[in-house]
């Protein structure tokens, strides 16, 4: 279904800017309202990877990430995308067990690690190659595919949703962490991450810690730069880097892999991941058709154009 009015979408990190180009892709016009460039996101200081996420509702995240790995994998194949496939090891300080989220089936490769394949102090992890996604290319890249079908991209903050339907009868509200204000949803809340970038010293394959813990260990080349992380802390509205955390963040990293010890600090970066206990995609009558899409807290990317599809279904329903 298409139609001639404008759909106006909010925000664009890499949420909004997903829906936007399966909008404008499919023959919609399409405008773009945001009171951050996309390099300014929370989105484009993020490590990236596609994974599991642990979301809820469990049954149509497992949809959501099944179709975003399909695309990434798709979206590998070209070299101006920002996508790569690497290998790597997603490894624990307790026991995972056999049991796996059944997205993880979708990797051909994955297996266990050895024991000799885990750093002091991990019990357990597994390999596999995926998608790794170099956020500054990759929204460059989404941003020319907007532009390209016709979109229309301006620098405009929307203060509120009353504003948003008066300037268009279909709206799709991709405002991240910014909901809690837009919206006035309490249940959003910000979820500080951490991370330094540093001259790749020759790393090829990314490093992930799972489980439990607010300082989980993470490494994730992009050609000549690597971006090491992170921290989750919950409840954290400052976006400025502390110079303790980084040097904790180097430490962590080089204490699995050697070579990043003494590497090139190229720059920290600061983002707000939208937490909420589950994501909003859904449909509401607001004066007009408001799609909300939002609350993905640190799985946008992996979520991205599954939720992308949902809800461009949903506005063009409305």
């Amino acid at each position: 279904m298409t139609t001639t009015e404008p759909v106006l979408v909010i925000g664009a990190g890499v949420i909004g800017l997903s829906t936007a180009v399966v909008l404008a892709e499919s023959g919609v016009p399409v405008r773009i309202r945001t009171d951050e460039r996309s390099a300014e996101t929370t989105s484009a200081v993020a490590g990236a990877m596609w994974g599991p996420a642990l979301l809820q509702p469990a049954d149509r995240v497992q949809t959501w990430v099944t179709d975003t790995y399909r695309r990434l994998v798709e979206l590998a194949a070209d070299d101006t995308s920002g996508v790569h496939l690497a290998a790597g090891r997603m490894a624990a300080r307790i026991d995972l067990g056999d049991q796996l989220p059944p997205e993880a089936l979708l990797l051909p490769d994955l297996r266990r690690c050895t024991p000799d394949e885990l750093p002091d102090g991990f019990l357990s992890g597994y390999r596999a190659t995926v998608p790794l996604i170099d956020m500054p290319r990759y929204l460059d890249h989404l941003t020319a595919r907007f532009l390209a079908a016709g979109g229309e991209l301006l620098l405009s903050p929307v203060s509120s949703l009353t504003e948003a339907v008066e300037e268009a009868s279909r709206v799709v509200n991709c405002t991240g962490v910014g909901a809690h204000e837009l919206v006035g949803d309490p249940g959003v809340r910000p979820v500080r991450g951490q991370h330094v970038i540093v001259r790749n010293p020759g790393i090829t394959d990314y490093f992930v810690e799972i489980g439990p813990g607010t300082e989980p260990t993470a490494y994730m080349p992009h050609g000549d730069r690597v971006v090491l992380g992170s921290v989750a802390f919950e409840q954290d509205w400052s976006r400025t880097p502390e110079r303790e955390i980084t040097a904790a963040i180097l430490r962590r990293c080089a204490d699995v892999e050697p070579l990043l010890a003494g590497a090139e600090v190229l720059g920290e970066a600061v983002g707000l991941r939208p937490g909420r206990d589950a994501i909003r995609l859904e449909s509401e009558r607001f004066g007009g058709t408001v799609v909300h899409n939002y609350g993905h807290s640190g799985c946008g990317v992996a979520l991205s154009w599954g939720c992308a599809a949902e809800a461009a279904e949903l506005v063009l329903s409305g």
